[in-house]
């Protein structure tokens, strides 16, 4: 199989620009497609001194001075009224070149409101890869973060290097293109793999045409981490807290391990299983439906009067696979199985939407298109409505795209054979019915350039200082990810896995354990002295 080749770097121009994430449209016919990121190397060393690349030693005098001030005007809209000020820090292209080529990265504040409580900064991060996380602070807060946190820390947002206003990168996605989303289309059989190689190898070849600067091969879990560092420092901090969710939990397990000595509180929320994601962790994408859809059958056959979707949680399992396969031979607005199979999946990430998820489902399972057409074009699974931004040239969702693949793809090599991906969705048909085919299909890093370095590697030496929030029922990171990335760590870490539903457990859930936990380890740096069970709320 043939490896795309990317440019070499050279001068970077620094475009910002405002690109929101919204669903694309689907081949002109203005269906809204959800587009689920998920989530998703460095030197295989511990020492910090031997994996940053830039000469540095932990805890340098800090690289540059940040002067904070008025944010893009799209992140203050997100965020208010929370009122954020923001700021540019340089770091290097490349690592292994400190003093060539710079790169902006786009971060912002949310000041302590308690200067006498402050305690540092913590660092944040949304997951993805690609996500904006500018606007985080204010979510979080906006989701009753505790006050306590508010005051013992400077909430750092930011986009991660290639996201949004930060020197960006963008593989130049169409709106209508066949390459819509990073998580694979369910492939309803064999010759469907084969078919969708030729579709992600095109999407590599895209990103390699459009890499005019070399960014691209420097988008890498390992890179962010050194960015983290990058900015403690630019901040003048001798250490810095870390939260993360979803891919963020990657990003914050390298970070722990690249730099023990200067990464302070970790929490890592839902977690990928490594600082990583490979073809494994995206097979447990089908585990984790497996396990999470049997809270949402439970709720709509308690509902079945309204929805219709079974009386029992074996009929809503059952009309789940008969709505798929009528979708299959009949799609409604441009809906097929697939489609309605990725839907769905993301309808799983959180309780408060499983009305959502059912209604979608009672429509196309009826075939009602002007009701379908409805709840798609009102984007209600990310809560944001169609804008013209959608059928123009390029996707809203590109950028994203771009860095989940840039990410995924450069921090560890994937197979090359497009005979293991196919090998991969039958075994994965059978054991995960649900959505296996979807996540065992093939990406374009299949055909992506073999990585620059090896994956960041655990350091099971340091501090004892991750604390890792995990749900047993999670659809894109199951309770087998956090347990897998605590064994890793050892003595380091401390697992506290909640008996809740969906993706996300700090300030983002109800639980009242976990938030006490997590809350206290944050403010007063007391870890839990052995892992909690935390019971449902």
């Amino acid at each position: 199989m043939k490896r795309i080749h990317f440019s070499s770097p050279h001068p970077l121009p620094i475009r910002v620009l405002q690109l929101p994430v919204r669903p694309r449209r689907r081949r002109g016919r203005g269906v809204a497609l959800l587009a689920v990121l998920g989530l998703a190397g460095a030197l295989a060393v511990p020492a910090a001194a031997d994996v940053r690349r830039d000469g540095a030693e932990p805890g340098a005098e800090p690289a540059a001075k940040v002067e904070w001030g008025t944010c893009p005007p799209d992140v203050a809209a997100e965020a208010s009224p929370y009122v954020l000020t923001c700021a540019s820090v340089p770091v290097p292209l490349d690592y292994s070149d400190p003093d060539g080529e710079q790169i902006e990265l786009q971060l912002s504040r949310l000041a302590s409101d308690n200067p006498a409580e402050r305690r540092g900064v913590l660092l944040l991060n949304p997951g993805g890869p690609g996500g904006s996380g500018l606007a985080q602070s204010a979510l979080l807060a906006s989701q009753g973060l505790p006050d306590s946190v508010l005051a013992a820390y400077d909430l750092i947002g930011m986009d991660t290097r290639g996201v949004g206003h930060s020197t960006r990168v963008d593989c130049g996605f169409a709106a209508d293109g066949d390459y819509f989303g990073n998580v694979p289309p369910y492939a309803v059989d064999d010759a469907a793999v084969v078919e969708r190689a030729e579709v992600v190898e095109a999407a590599a070849e895209q990103c390699a045409a459009n890499d005019e600067n070399g960014l691209l091969r420097q988008v890498s879990t390992a890179n962010m981490a050194r960015d983290l560092d990058s900015i403690r420092a630019a901040l003048g901090e001798e250490k810095a807290s870390f939260l993360g969710y979803s891919y963020g939990s990657a990003l914050g397990a390298a970070y722990a391990s690249m730099f023990p000595e200067t990464a302070d509180r970790v929490v890592l929320d839902s977690i990928v299983g490594d600082t990583h994601l490979d073809q494994e962790g995206l097979r447990r994408f089908a585990q984790g439906v497996e396990q999470t859809f049997p809270d949402f059958a439970k709720w709509a056959a308690k509902r079945h009067a309204a929805y219709g979707l079974g009386r029992t949680p074996a009929q809503v399992r059952a009309e789940y696979f008969e709505t798929a396969e009528q979708l299959d031979g009949n799609p409604v607005q441009g809906v097929d199985g697939a489609l309605f199979r990725q839907l769905v999946f993301g309808g799983l990430y959180s309780e408060r939407i499983y009305g959502r998820t059912a209604q979608t489902s009672q429509s196309l399972r009826a075939g009602d298109a002007a009701a379908a057409r409805s709840l798609l074009d009102a984007n209600l699974f990310d809560g944001a409505a169609p804008t013209a931004a959608a059928d123009a040239e390029v996707a809203p969702l590109s950028n994203a795209l771009s860095v989940f693949l840039a990410t995924t793809c450069n921090d560890v090599e994937w197979p090359e054979d497009v005979n293991a991906y196919r090998k991969a969705v039958a075994e994965d048909r059978e054991r995960y019915p649900m959505f296996g085919a979807a996540s065992a299909n093939i990406l374009p890093c299949a055909y992506w350039p073999e990585p620059i370095e090896p994956p960041v590697q655990i350091a099971d030496e340091g501090p004892h200082n991750v604390l890792i929030l995990q749900n047993r029922r999670d659809p894109v990171t199951p309770l087998a990810g956090g347990e897998r990335l605590h064994e890793k760590f050892g003595d380091r870490s401390r697992l506290v896995t909640v008996d809740g539903s969906g993706h996300g457990v700090y300030a983002l859930g109800d639980n009242p354990c976990a938030l006490n936990v997590a809350t206290t380890y944050l403010v007063d740096g007391t870890m839990p002295e052995r892992d909690v069970s935390c019971p449902a709320a």
